[in-house]
């Protein structure tokens, strides 16, 4: 499944300017290149190319098959739920980076079971995002914990499922209930 988010608004304003170039340290300037205004540098033609940040998100059941989610104690979307997820690094594999961010967010182990999808989650004064949906089901040793970044945990059944905070959060949930056979998430602000 593929789809395609929209976290505060449907067009991405960037404009380009104030960077330097990596390799000559000198500023860039604007250019048209492919169409697209870009930053380049002047000197040795390094290319400012805006590349969108890749992150996770996990669908989380638990032994009873309950969803398990996070109340966020963080912004933006403090006091929403929202699946577990977070950015990935450039050095770890994204699943390898879902299971991390599970344990960071919710203080599970799981195991990854399947990817669900993958989103586009454009956004309006910053850097689209890849959003790569995972299914995990936590591991029977480990009970749920709030990390640092979440004021609570809970497990919900998928008629019972609370609002969420993000678009791209609900998208991944109504695939995977989709394919469960199970109803559809509400979306928040």
């Amino acid at each position: 499944m593929t789809g395609h988010s929209h976290e505060h608004t449907a067009h991405h304003e960037h404009r380009p300017g104030g960077h330097y170039c990596v390799n000559c340290g000198i500023p860039l300037e604007v250019r048209v290149i492919e169409g697209r205004e870009l930053e380049a540098c002047p000197r040795c033609d390094f290319v400012l190319w805006r590349d969108p940040k890749v992150v996770t998100l996990v669908v989380v059941e638990n032994g009873e098959g309950a969803i398990v989610l996070g109340r966020r104690g963080i912004e933006p979307g403090y006091g929403a739920w929202c699946l577990p997820g977070g950015f990935v690094n450039d050095d770890e594999h994204p699943a390898d980076a879902a299971v991390r961010e599970c344990e960071e967010e919710i203080g599970a182990d799981v195991e990854i079971t399947e990817l669900l999808g993958v989103y586009h989650i454009a956004k309006r004064h910053a850097t689209s995002m890849v959003g790569l949906a995972y299914r995990a089901r936590v591991r029977p040793e480990t009970t749920p914990a709030p990390g640092a970044e979440m004021l609570e945990i809970g497990a919900f059944s998928a008629g019972d499922l609370p609002e969420l905070a993000f678009p791209s959060h609900q998208e991944a949930l109504r695939d995977f209930l989709a394919q469960r056979g199970g109803r559809t998430a509400r979306a928040g602000a």
